[in-house]
């Protein structure tokens, strides 16, 4: 018998089946908490189906350790393996490896730069970001003009990790929005990563306030980096009810600031849906069974109207 030794790893599975499948997971970061609500999703879902086992290892924000698991996957023999990939331009040498080895490779949440190029045996699960940015921003933008600012407002932009196909395409989504006749009038006065932190995301706005940088709406990437920019907005004694603040994720977090008043918009992205469909689309490329290329979660609109209908999700 094979013995395969994992660190910083979870596994997961359902025993008595005769035709045993097993599925290697790598998440870009354990530490997260839209992914820790995604990674929960593999497992939940995992365990309902017979006989199917997920092995799921923390890659630590490190592109090398996230290739050297997809490697070490390989040797293990694994049926399918699903990737959170810590940085989505290196996705060409993950997918190399595995089709290779004749090995089918789902990719989750985030796009890989070889989308258009993915092997027969290897697909894309996630929700569109062109949803994203462009849902959260078309409501900050009508909420400005809620409150009178429909004319010369500024706003700043907390973008998630450079290299991460998400945070391009959800600050494209914002210029997109700003580029239409509707929300023209809002001028983008600063826009720097704060890698998809909540601590970041305070430090970062510490720093626009102590330069003496103005404006009238955040708009980030994500919750997290949101909520560290509202705690740093408090804590200089900004009063909530004059920035329009908005979110990316919905997650819990996001949804109990939301109820305090303090974030203004969030856009749902169901992880656990995304966990799902990316251990549905494993078992379908292992089986042998016909499969979408890309499947889509859809991402909807989470405001203070109809925040209660969210507070179970993420």
């Amino acid at each position: 018998m094979k013995r395969f030794l994992m660190t910083t790893a979870l596994v997961v599975g359902v025993a008595g089946s005769a035709s045993a499948e097993n599925i290697g997971v790598t998440m870009a970061l354990f530490d997260d908490n839209f992914l820790t609500v995604l990674r929960n999703g593999m497992i939940d879902y995992a365990a309902t189906l017979d006989g199917v086992t997920v092995q799921i290892e923390d890659a630590q924000n490190d592109v090398g350790k996230q290739l050297n698991q997809i490697q070490n996957f390989v040797a293990l023999g694994v049926d399918a393996i699903v990737v959170n990939p810590v940085d989505t331009d290196a996705t060409i040498a993950m997918s190399t490896a595995a089709a290779d080895a004749g090995i089918p490779l789902v990719y989750v949440n985030r796009m890989p730069v070889n989308m258009d190029s993915l092997p027969d045996n290897q697909a894309f699960v996630a929700s569109d970001e062109r949803e994203s940015g462009t849902l959260e921003t078309q409501e900050v933008c009508r909420l400005l003009k809620e409150k009178g600012k429909g004319d010369g407002a500024k706003a700043v932009i907390l973008m998630g990790e450079l290299s991460n196909q998400a945070a391009r395409m959800r600050t494209q989504d914002v210029y997109d929005v700003v580029a239409t006749d509707e929300c023209s009038f809002i001028e983008i006065v600063e826009e720097q990563t704060a890698m998809w932190m909540r601590t970041l995301g305070a430090d970062l706005m510490t720093n626009w306030l102590s330069a003496g940088v103005t404006f009238d709406a955040v708009i980030s990437n994500n919750d997290e980096m949101a909520i560290g920019a509202v705690q740093a907005m408090k804590t200089s004694g900004l009063s909530m009810d004059d920035i329009i603040v908005g979110g990316v994720d919905a997650t819990a977090d996001a949804l109990a600031a939301m109820q305090a008043g303090d974030l203004d918009v969030t856009v749902f992205q169901n992880a656990a849906g995304q966990g799902h469909g990316a251990i549905d689309t494993a078992l379908k490329l292992a089986r042998g069974e016909p499969s979408e290329k890309q499947v889509f979660v859809p991402f909807e609109l989470v405001t203070p109207a109809n925040v209660a209908d969210y507070l179970q999700s993420n």
